[in-house]
This record gives C-alpha cells, sequence and structure tokens, in this order.
C-alpha cells in the first residue's frame, strides 16, 4: 500500500508564536494519527520556480491515513491556533510504493 505524505513549504511566517503554538498542537496531532515527521526545515536548494523556505515533510502509513488526520479534530484545532500566522503551501501526495 502507498505512504501518504503531507508537504507544506511556508512562504511567509508573519507570526511565529502562532507557528509555534500550531507546532505543539500539531505534532499530537499527527503522532496521534500515526505520521511521522521526516523533513522540517533544514537546508534547501531551490530550483526553476522553488522558493527556498521552511518545508516540512510528514509520512504516514497509507495515503488515506495522510487525508483523515488533516481531517482530525485534533488538527484542526492545530490550524485554529495557526490561523494567519503564516502562508504556505500544502499538500496532501500519495507514494510511489
Amino acid at each position: 500500500m502507498p505512504k501518504g505524505y503531507w508537504v507544506s513549504v511556508y512562504r511567509t511566517i508573519a507570526d511565529p508564536e502562532k507557528l509555534a503554538a500550531y507546532n505543539k498542537l500539531a505534532r499530537l496531532a499527527v503522532e496521534s494519527e500515526g505520521g511521522r515527521t521526516i523533513v522540517r526545515g533544514g537546508r534547501v536548494v531551490a530550483h526553476d520556480a522553488g522558493i527556498a523556505e521552511r518545508t516540512v515533510v510528514v509520512e504516514f502509513d497509507s495515503f488515506e491515513q495522510a487525508v483523515a488526520a488533516r481531517e482530525s479534530a485534533a488538527y484542526q484545532e492545530a490550524l485554529v491556533a495557526l490561523s494567519d500566522g503564516v502562508e504556505r503551501d500544502f499538500r496532501i501526495v500519495e507514494g510511489i510504493d
């Protein structure tokens, strides 16, 4: 069964305090749904139309699990804490296998 991934690229961080509050809640929500953060920040080399900004990748055992985690009540609470604190590109993608 293909794994599922959350991929987030942070274009701007307008409110670091909101991001910190989100990070606490999101980490708990992700872990409770079986997600594993495999990339968080670190060095980025961007090409083409990419941007060299904060990138986060979370791995789940399946695409369906990744979608369910995003829709969970715990993660929705994290999104409320984040509100307008960042501008990001957030995607859920299916792995190859």
